[in-house]
């Protein structure tokens, strides 16, 4: 049931973030868009990496905070379900040393914790709408699961620094989690942007 509704999701977003793709973002034919896409980003904790994975929406986007926010969240959502597969093959894989072996099953139970909270944060991007209050709400919902998903994939890794630097394991998936961590960190802060600008007042 997981695995239909995520792709049920992903067929709902896909008209409205067509420009969403693994190949690097093509040059912008809207100069504007992608100034607001990098002024935005400028205000993440890591812009370069906002930049680079949201430029070439810049036409779908445009100026709208909101649909900015949204793509960040698809970006968090395509790199952490990916990341989430990846450890969880590694978890069905025996190995030698316990302590990486159940680093690996708790990242994987966190990572997917991670993906439901995202995939949670697309759905409620996706129907916005109703009066301001509604609206304030779905998306303190929004915040509250992108925080959650940050917080799992910061303890995935966390999980891997008590168990020495031997097992190659450790290397593989931490070298994996700085883009998933990273992206689903700009996901968060342009999602406060978005809330930040509709209503000034919310902490």
């Amino acid at each position: 049931m997981r695995v239909l509704s995520l792709f049920f999701l992903i067929s709902l977003l896909l008209p409205a973030l067509s420009a969403v793709s693994s190949a690097p973002p093509s040059p912008s034919t809207s100069p504007n868009a992608t100034d607001f896409i990098r002024t935005s980003c400028d205000t993440t904790r890591y812009p370069g990496r906002c930049y680079n994975t949201l430029a070439g929406y810049s036409d779908t986007v445009r100026q709208d905070s909101a649909l900015l926010a949204r793509a960040a969240i698809f970006v968090s959502f395509f790199k952490t379900r990916s990341i989430s597969l990846y450890v969880g093959n590694l978890s069905h894989e025996s190995g030698d040393e316990p302590r990486a072996s159940a680093a690996v099953r708790d990242c994987f139970s966190l990572l997917s914790d991670s993906v439901d909270h995202v995939c949670g944060s697309l759905r409620q991007m996706v129907v916005l709408n109703g009066s301001s209050e509604e609206m304030k709400y779905g998306m303190s919902n929004v915040q509250t699961k992108m925080s959650a998903a940050l917080t799992n994939e910061d303890t995935c890794t966390d999980g891997f620094e008590e168990i020495g630097d031997d097992p190659p394991v450790k290397a593989e998936v931490c070298g994996r989690m700085v883009e998933v961590t990273e992206v689903t960190s700009n996901a968060l802060a342009l999602v406060n942007n978005f809330v930040k600008k509709m209503w000034p007042t919310t902490v």
